[in-house]
C-alpha cells in the first residue's frame, strides 16, 4: 500500500510527500531528530530529546519546540499529522510513512523475500550507513547512532549472503555484490572469505588469490585459516549428504517457520530452543560440529523457534503453548510415523510435553541440559532477582553495538570458551532475534512448568547434563531424570550449557546419545 510520506536516510536524507520531493529544512539537528522518531517508533520524552540533542543551546525546549513545528510542517496532509505532541512525550505515529531503514530490516528478516527487494536493499546499504545524520556535538545521539549504524552493517552482510545465494542472479552479480561488502567492511573476516570462495567455484582463481592474500596482509596475526583442517572456526562446508536443505511450513496462527533436513537414514528430530540460526549455526563454531554428528546416521530434522533464526520474527504469540504447536507443526509437515525426539535446554520441557501429548509418536527422548520449571518458578529468589536484572539489560542494549549486554549470556552458555568463539557469539545472538523478542522469550522460559507431566512420559529417556553448568544446574536435570520413569543419567563433567566440539565431554555426550539410538533401534 502506498504511504502518503516516504523519509530516506540510509544515504542522504531526503523527504517525500505523496511522491513529491519536499526540501528539508537546513538544520542537522531537525533532520536527526525527525530520524530518531521515525527509527524508535515510539514516545520519546521531552526532557530526554532536549538532553540528547539540544543540551548545549541556551534554551533547549525553545530549540526542541522549533524543530518540531519545521517537521510539523513538513509532515502536512489531508489527515491528522503523524506528529504526536503531548505535554511530557513526543511520537512519530508511522502507520503512514515509509522509512528506508525499516524496509532493509524486513528484508533482512523475512526469511522468503523476493531477488529484487534483495538488491534494493543491497543498493541502500552499499555505502555507511546514516552518515548524513551524524552531529559533531551531541554524545548520547552519536552514541546511540553508532550502534544504529553498526546494527545496519550488520544486516548489510546478512543481506547480501541472501542475495548472492538466491538462484535469481548471475555469478557474476554474486561476485560484483561480495566485492561491494568487501570494499565497505575492509577488517571483516567474513566479507573477504565469503568472496574468495564464490571465486574459487566459479574457477577465478587467480581472482581467489589476490583476496586471500590481500585479507592476511590487512589482518596479519588476526587473520583466520579458510582451507581445509586448519580453518579456526568454521567447520568444512557440508557436501553430499551432509548438505542441508531448508524449507518452511506455516503453524496455525500463520507464523512461518523454517526447518532444515540432512543426512539419511531414520529420523531424529531435534525441538527448536531460542538463539538457533538453521544457516549460520549449520556451519558454526558452537555447534556446527554437534549437529553434523548427529545427521552422520540419522535424517537430522531441526527448525528455528517462532520469533528466532530464520523463521518469522513478528509472531503474535511466544509462550511454551506456541513452543509445543509449532514442533507439532513441524512433524505433521514432514509426515513422521515415528520417531526420536532431542531437546537442549527449554527445548527439553517442549519435547517431555510433545512425548506425554503424542506417545504413539515418540520413540524415545533425548534431554540435554534441560529443565521443567522455568526461572520465576524453580529458581532461587537470588538468582531469580538477577534474571530479573538481565531482563532490563536486555531491553536496553540487545541490539546495541556493545556486545558486553549479549556478553552475559556468552559466558553463562560457554563460560571456557575461547576469545574467538564468545566473540562469535556475541555478534550471533544479535543477528539471531531481535531485542523485543530476547525479552519476550525470556519471559515465557520463566513460567514454564512440566512437572506435573514428567510421570506421564512412557517412551525410554536419556537425560544429559553437565555437572558445573552455569546456565541451568545440575539439580534441575537430576529432577527430570528422577520425576520420568525409568529414565538415564548421564552426568558430563564440563561446565558448559552449550557443550563445544572441543571438550573431553562432548564426546561422551556423543557416544552416550549414539548408543541410546543403536539400542532404542
Amino acid at each position: 500500500m502506498t504511504k502518503t510520506f516516504e523519509i530516506n536516510i540510509l544515504g542522504q536524507m531526503s523527504f517525500l510527500r505523496n511522491g513529491v520531493d519536499i526540501p528539508l529544512v537546513s538544520s542537522r539537528k531537525t533532520r536527526a531528530l525527525l530520524a530518531y522518531l521515525a527509527i524508535t517508533e515510539r514516545p520519546q520524552m521531552r526532557e530526554h530529546l532536549c538532553e540528547m540533542l539540544f543540551d548545549n543551546t541556551n534554551d533547549p525546549r525553545g530549540a526542541l519546540r522549533w524543530s518540531l513545528s519545521k517537521i510539523r510542517q513538513l509532515l502536512k496532509g489531508d489527515g491528522a499529522s503523524p506528529l504526536i505532541a503531548e505535554q511530557d512525550t513526543i511520537a512519530l505515529d508511522m502507520t503512514d510513512i515509509a522509512l528506508d531503514y525499516h524496509f532493509v530490516r524486513q528484508v533482512h528478516d523475512t526469511p522468503e523475500i523476493a531477488t529484487d527487494a534483495l538488491r534494493r536493499a543491497a543498493t541502500l546499504l552499499s555505502q555507511k550507513p546514516l552518515a548524513s545524520l551524524e552531529l559533531s556535538r551531541a554524545e548520547d545521539y552519536q552514541l546511540w547512532l553508532q550502534g544504529e549504524q553498526e546494527e545496519l552493517r550488520n544486516l548489510r552482510g546478512g543481506i547480501i549472503r541472501k542475495l548472492t545465494a538466491s538462484n535469481d542472479i548471475t555469478d557474476s552479480e554474486a561476485v560484483k555484490w561480495l566485492r561491494v561488502w568487501n570494499r565497505l567492511e575492509p577488517l571483516s573476516h567474513d566479507a573477504p572469505h565469503i568472496l574468495w570462495q564464490k571465486l574459487t567455484d566459479v574457477g577465478r582463481t587467480d581472482e581467489a588469490t589476490v583476496i586471500a592474500e590481500r585479507y592476511k596482509t590487512q589482518m596479519g596475526s588476526a587473520a583466520r585459516e579458510w582451507a581445509g583442517a586448519a580453518r579456526k572456526l568454521q567447520t568444512p562446508r557440508a557436501s553430499g549428504q551432509q548438505r542441508q536443505s531448508i524449507g518452511f511450513c506455516t503453524a496455525e496462527d500463520g507464523v512461518k517457520i523454517a526447518y532444515a533436513k540432512v543426512g539419511s537414514g531414520p529420523p531424529l528430530v531435534k525441538a527448536a530452543n531460542w538463539l538457533n540460526h538453521l544457516d549460520l549455526d549449520w556451519q558454526s563454531p558452537i555447534w556446527g560440529k554437534t549437529f553434523q554428528a548427529l545427521a552422520q546416521n540419522h535424517t537430522f530434522i531441526r527448525y528455528d523457534e517462532r520469533g528466532n533464526g530464520l523463521s518469522d520474527w513478528n509472531a503474535p504469540e511466544i509462550s511454551f503453548e506456541s513452543f509445543v504447536r509449532d514442533l507439532e507443526t513441524v512433524v505433521d509437515s514432514q509426515k513422521l510415523d515415528r520417531f526420536p525426539l532431542l531437546g537442549m535446554s527449554q527445548g527439553c520441557a517442549v519435547s517431555i510435553d510433545y512425548a506425554v501429548r503424542h506417545p504413539e509418536r515418540v520413540s524415545a527422548l533425548i534431554l540435554i541440559g534441560g529443565y521443567a520449571a522455568g526461572w520465576r518458578i524453580g529458581m532461587p529468589d537470588e538468582e531469580r532477582e538477577r534474571r530479573e536484572a538481565v531482563l532490563t539489560l536486555t531491553r536496553l542494549g540487545w541490539g546495541t553495538a556493545n556486545p558486553a549486554y549479549r556478553h552475559i549470556f556468552s559466558q553463562t552458555f560457554m563460560p571456557d570458551a575461547d576469545a574467538d568463539r564468545l566473540a562469535w557469539f556475541d555478534d550471533f545472538q544479535r543477528q539471531t532475534t531481535s531485542p523485543e523478542n530476547a525479552v519476550r522469550f525470556q519471559e515465557a522460559f520463566g513460567h514454564i512448568d512440566v512437572r506435573h507431566l514428567l510421570a506421564k512420559v512412557t517412551v525410554p529417556t536419556l537425560v544429559l547434563h553437565a555437572r558445573d553448568d552455569q546456565r541451568i544446574p545440575l539439580d534441575q536435570g537430576r529432577e527430570l531424570a528422577a520425576g520420568i520413569p525409568n529414565a538415564r543419567m548421564v552426568t558430563l563433567e564440563s561446565r558448559s550449557h552449550i557443550i563445544l566440539g572441543d571438550e573431553p565431554a562432548w564426546q561422551v555426550c556423543m557416544d552416550e546419545i549414539n548408543q541410546f539410538l543403536e539400542e532404542q533401534r
